[in-house]
């Protein structure tokens, strides 16, 4: 068979059966269920209505990668993973350990909330307050929820385009038990990974950690430099049941990151090779007490989170030498949350709550001489929704939030919903209608370039969708027709006389823009041990601010994005994949003069269980070693083979 014959086959695979919207098997699967491409209705979903909820109950559009999808993909790192998404776009600057930053929508990477088990860790330091995926490995996390549409009702500032949530693994019930997970592999790649836990009368413990290493590639496309990535990550989990109505919830993530990457301060000061380095860690803490009263009827959640990010940038050749550190952000977020979730009539919920949140920041660039920014802002909220169900199989849902911020004062948001299933499940529609806002960043505010009479940038979004369950399940299908509207949008503009600050320029709300489309998505079992599934989505992006680059599409959207997999269970247990991803062009810069052209990666992946715990696997990635850029001028891994085990005690 040609590439040519093999690629559009799978593209067909992926236009003809769609990949699930949320794919199979419950949260709490133990990860041996292999029917990972069905869709289930009564799957559980957190991150739509801050409340489990089984999916026909859910009139938003939300992706659920569970524990057995997550293993069958053999992804190191969340942004492998939700590559695969409907609705998702991903840009690297580099390869494995590089900026990596994730779009959902056409809506800005900024403008995705990021929360690690229900705490935000959106990093306070950069210019945007956006969350770099580049050193967030799969490690400990049982399943990822990606909520497409805006969703601040719920989830406050930053979720204009959507909401990520990871969630780690729980700890098991019973004795004591673990995991062993080790890879190696191309680019002189190394990932070791091990957890424990147990769960002893009331008291259950979860702890885990791994590293990952490799020579890298590149990050300047066409140099000869490999810039290396070193990462470490440990998670743990406490939950204590003081009595049957009182439990006590203690989790904790860390990461700690090295990498080198090339910048613009080779002897030309042009972009290419050089020595620059990073440092990175971030810390996320959740102490919280759930307590539940009137005889169930309530349950009270009092949670204190906090996330923090330290960076560090380096130049050892740098102009300013022995200054060489370029770049220092120390960014963190503190919020006392209060969460009550009440029956309020028979078949009615109501999800109501209040926050206290500090973010801070202490920010500079030594080697440049830039003035220490040290700022720091407070948000107060409050939030309501109710949902029910109104007639039989049809779920409404409604909500509405105040945030009153102590520098641009207060915003209002809302948001309503439906989810009907006219046959219990089989077939699903969904419509929704959201408001999203983002507060200026504290550098946007602050930073020699800042504006304290900034405005929140706002948006509107609206969704429609049905899915089509077949055969038993067997077969699904989905299609959702999406608009995202976007105001008030903050960007860096030069002011009329070049030397009104060092920067020359302003932060100010100037811009709008436009995301509409289409997410396909689907699955089927054709016959025993044999599944397809892919998504197709197509986002049409405008750029709707006045002036010259109006009615241009937005940088760095592909309009078209294909995934498809097809995945064979074998007679004698070997299991072996192949996946497909395909993007179309799109351009570099919002003057849509710089292409980057469009690409078809391949990979194939293969396991087999040596025994009911111990399991080997392999993949090789960009089969036929595809050369693409998603940022202009930066490289992307080519082939590489990778081989691991996995066991379980």
């Amino acid at each position: 068979m040609t590439r040519l014959t093999f690629l559009a086959g799978a593209a067909l695979c992926a236009l003809t059966v769609p990949h699930a919207a949320a794919q199979a098997a419950n949260p709490a699967d133990d990860g041996d269920n292999p029917n990972t491409g069905a869709t289930a209705v009564d799957t559980l979903v957190v991150v739509a209505n801050r409340n489990p909820e089984p999916l026909y109950r859910i009139g938003q559009s939300v992706t659920v990668l569970d524990a057995p999808a997550i293993r069958q993909s053999q992804a190191v790192s969340v942004d492998r993973l939700l590559d695969q998404t409907p609705g998702v776009s991903i840009v690297r600057n580099g390869g494995q350990g590089q900026t990596a930053t994730v779009a959902i929508r056409g809506a800005q990477s900024e403008q995705t909330l990021v929360l690690i088990d229900g705490v935000q860790i959106n990093d306070p330091s950069s210019p945007g307050a956006g969350f770099d995926f580049s050193n967030l490995m799969i490690g400990d996390i049982s399943s990822i929820e990606v909520l497409r549409g805006s969703q601040s009702v719920l989830w406050g500032s930053q979720a204009i385009g959507g909401v990520v949530n990871i969630v780690t693994t729980a700890p098991p019930a019973g004795s004591i038990g673990g995991e062993l997970n080790a890879e190696g592999g191309s680019r002189d790649s190394q990932y070791w990974r091990g957890a424990v836990g147990g769960t002893w009368d009331r008291l259950s413990v979860r702890l885990a950690g791994g590293y990952y290493s490799t020579r890298g590639i590149s990050v300047f496309d066409g140099g000869t430099e490999p810039d290396g990535f070193h990462a470490g990550t440990f998670t743990g989990r406490l939950l204590f049941d003081v009595n049957d109505a009182l439990q006590l919830d203690q989790r904790v993530f860390y990461n700690q990151s090295k990498s080198a990457f090339d910048g613009f301060s080779t002897p030309t000061f042009s972009f290419g090779d050089d020595t620059e380095y990073g440092t990175e860690s971030e810390l996320v803490s959740y102490s919280g007490v759930n307590l539940s009263t009137l005889g169930g009827r309530l349950k009270n959640r009092f949670a204190f989170e906090y996330a923090r990010t330290n960076r560090r940038s380096f130049d050892p050749l740098s102009f300013s030498a022995p200054i060489t550190e370029t770049f220092y952000g120390d960014g963190a977020s503190a919020r006392f949350e209060y969460q009550g979730t009440a029956q309020v009539a028979p078949g009615y919920t109501a999800v109501f709550g209040a926050q206290h949140e500090r973010t801070s920041v202490v920010t500079g660039s030594p080697a440049f001489f830039s003035p220490e920014v040290r700022a720091a802002f407070d948000i107060d909220s409050g939030y309501g929704q109710v949902q029910g169900e109104a007639v039989k199989g049809l779920t409404l849902t409604g909500g509405v939030r105040y945030d009153s911020h102590s520098r641009f004062g207060g915003h209002a948001t809302g948001q309503v919903a439906g989810a009907w299933t006219p046959n219990g499940g089989a077939t699903l529609l969904r419509a929704s209608w959201s408001q999203g806002f983002k507060a200026p960043s504290l550098y946007q505010l602050y930073s020699i370039a800042g504006n304290l009479g900034l405005k929140p940038e706002t948006s509107q979004s609206l969704d429609v969708g049905v899915e089509q369950r077949l055969l038993d399940g067997k077969v699904v299908l989905g299609a959702t027709w999406f608009r995202l509207a976007s105001d008030d949008l903050i960007d860096f503009v030069a002011c009329a006389n070049p030397f009104c600050n060092a920067f020359g320029g302003v932060y100010q709300n100037v811009n709008r823009a436009l995301a509409q489309g289409v997410e396909l998505d689907g699955s089927a079992t054709l016959m025993a041990g044999l599944t397809v599934s892919g998504n197709y989505t197509y986002t049409d992006t405008e750029n709707r601010s006045p002036g010259a680059n109006f009615g241009k599409d937005l940088a760095r959207r592909p309009r078209h994005v294909v995934n498809a997999t097809v995945s064979y269970t074998w007679p004698v247990k070997l299991t072996t994949a192949v996946a497909v991803r395909y993007a179309s062009r799109s351009f570099d810069m919002v003057s849509n003069t710089t292409v980057l052209h469009g690409y078809t990666v391949v990979d194939l992946r293969a396991s087999y269980p040596l025994t009911d715990r111990i399991e080997v696997y392999g993949r090789i990635e960009n089969l036929f070693d595809e050369h693409y850029e998603t940022a202009f001028q930066y490289g992307s891994n080519g082939r590489g083979a990778f081989a691991g085990v996995r066991a379980r005690f």
